[in-house]
């Protein structure tokens, strides 16, 4: 896929300049007057894929609402929903989630805007494009369920405005049933390999599946489907980890699913979310940084010193997932730099900004960093948690789990039972380590509780919805528990 994502606009003008205004045309083509040929189809799709940009929020705050990472930033009062979020103390007024919120939303807008003329024009890719737009949903869709539990379902239609008088919101159950049939189908109409890298595959509606299943508990079938994808011979764990999150090497033999990003095209504060570029690097970035290798940023997102601890000793993983400032400092005499708030002296080294990108305005929001959505790592530890936990096999469990060890050059793990759920957990966190996973890690599996600071069981599993959307429903919707 083109690393630049164009954003189709349907507009329909109104232009009167006599009493006949109603039989003039408008000048631009309505909603229902498009979808006449497979380009119409492709430019909607790349809209549909170019709101997988604006998931850079999401991914930061799945680290820092965990016990891996804090706020940082500036202050105590830059981006004061971060802040919050990071402390537990998020209210229904929050504009990181009230963003997640309407640019989830806003993707699965786009996706059903396809969806809804599926059927209006037929061409010789067309169950592939709809596929594509299906696995799109259902991406959305989890991103929406993870963070806000009972959402608005809307299928194969958009929701418009007007809608928000009488939709309601659906049970989080009925809307993974919904995600599971779009994964379902668009594993079965997807390709093994696109044409045009980060293009949706089989693999990867496979993959979204098993993790779907994983977090409902659903343990026999993740198992399945993420065996199949195991088996299908189409991943591999990259040999070199150190490469793995280098700009050079993306959509690699590892790479199950990666949404794309590029620095060709500059942005801005007032519109994060019209972004071609990788914002979260340059809020993770080292403030004020001067030296080799890395460019400055917003220090935001930094890993803990108990997230640098939970490595063993002599794991290769460390140092290219996490970066020592001080120790990088000694090693690199001209390095300088500023302590942002809450300075642990470490950063997210997986996202922060390498030297060589175009630098285009404004650099910091146009990093050229695709996001790793689903590595195949990730798949091996998910099929190995489900195989161990749902006692289906434990020895296919420590296959799996030893497989991402070894790469990372430590010895198996011979645990069994309940031993070899907590060695997976511990092999997620630092394997995953950065990438957004670990608090709905913790969330599903019971443990947020113990490991996060502030976390208050039977209210943080989820989010509040936001309190503006609540008033445009005309306050029918009741908020999630506790907020």
């Amino acid at each position: 896929m083109r690393k630049t994502l164009f954003v189709l606009t349907s507009v329909l003008l109104v232009f009167a300049c006599s009493d006949d205004f109603v039989n003039v045309d408008s000048f631009d083509e309505d909603s229902e007057s498009f979808f006449n040929s497979e380009d119409d189809y492709q430019s909607a799709l790349i809209s549909a894929y170019d709101m997988l940009q604006s998931s850079y929020i999401n991914v930061m705050l799945g680290e820092i609402a965990s016990d891996n990472t804090l706020a940082g930033g500036e202050s105590a009062t830059d981006v004061p929903g971060i802040q919050e979020i990071d402390d537990m103390i998020h209210t229904p007024v929050n504009q990181q989630l009230r963003d997640i919120w309407s640019w989830m939303f806003a993707g699965v807008n786009r996706a059903n805007y396809i969806l809804e003329f599926k059927d209006k024009t037929d061409f010789a890719n067309r169950d592939i494009v709809i596929a594509e737009a299906t696995f799109l949903r259902a991406y959305y869709y989890f991103e929406l369920v993870k963070w806000f539990g009972d959402v608005p379902l809307a299928v194969d239609q958009r929701l418009l405005f007007g809608d928000q008088n009488i939709v309601e919101r659906t049970p989080q159950s009925e809307v993974y049933t919904q995600i599971e049939q779009d994964l379902l189908f668009a594993a079965n109409n997807l390709p093994l390999v696109q044409t045009e890298t980060g293009r949706a595959t089989k693999g990867a509606a496979q993959a979204m599946l098993g993790k779907v299943y994983l977090y409902q508990d659903k343990f026999t079938e993740s198992a399945s489907v993420l065996d199949e994808v195991i088996n299908s011979g189409t991943y591999d764990l990259l040999v070199d980890y150190s490469t793995m999150f280098e700009n050079d090497n993306e959509n690699n033999i590892e790479s199950v699913f990666e949404v794309q990003y590029t620095d060709i095209e500059g942005a801005g504060f007032g519109c994060l979310q019209c972004s071609e570029g990788n914002v979260a690097v340059g809020f993770n970035g080292i403030r004020n940084y001067s030296g080799p290798e890395f460019e400055s940023g917003f220090s935001f997102n930094v890993p803990t010193q108990e997230a640098f601890d939970a490595f063993e000793s002599g794991d290769i993983r460390r140092d290219v997932a996490i970066l020592d400032i001080e120790a990088w400092a000694i090693t690199n005499p001209d390095v300088s730099f500023v302590e942002g708030f809450e300075h642990t002296g470490y950063y997210n080294r997986k996202y922060i900004a390498r030297q060589g990108d175009l630098n285009t305005g404004d650099a910091n929001l146009t990093n050229p960093n695709n996001y790793r959505a689903i590595r195949f790592a990730d798949v091996l530890l998910m099929a190995a948690e489900a195989n161990n936990r749902g006692n289906i096999d434990d020895s296919k469990a420590q296959t799996y789990l030893n497989r991402v060890r070894n790469r990372a050059i430590l010895g198996n793990s011979s645990a069994t039972g309940q031993a070899l759920t907590e060695a997976i957990y511990q092999e997620r966190r630092v394997e995953l380590v950065g990438e957004g996973h670990r608090f709905f890690d913790l969330v599903r599996t019971g443990r947020a509780a113990a490991e996060i600071n502030g976390f208050q069981t039977g209210k943080h599993e989820l989010f509040p919805i936001p309190s503006i959307e609540i008033e445009l429903a005309g306050n029918r919707w009741e908020q999630n528990p506790g907020y």
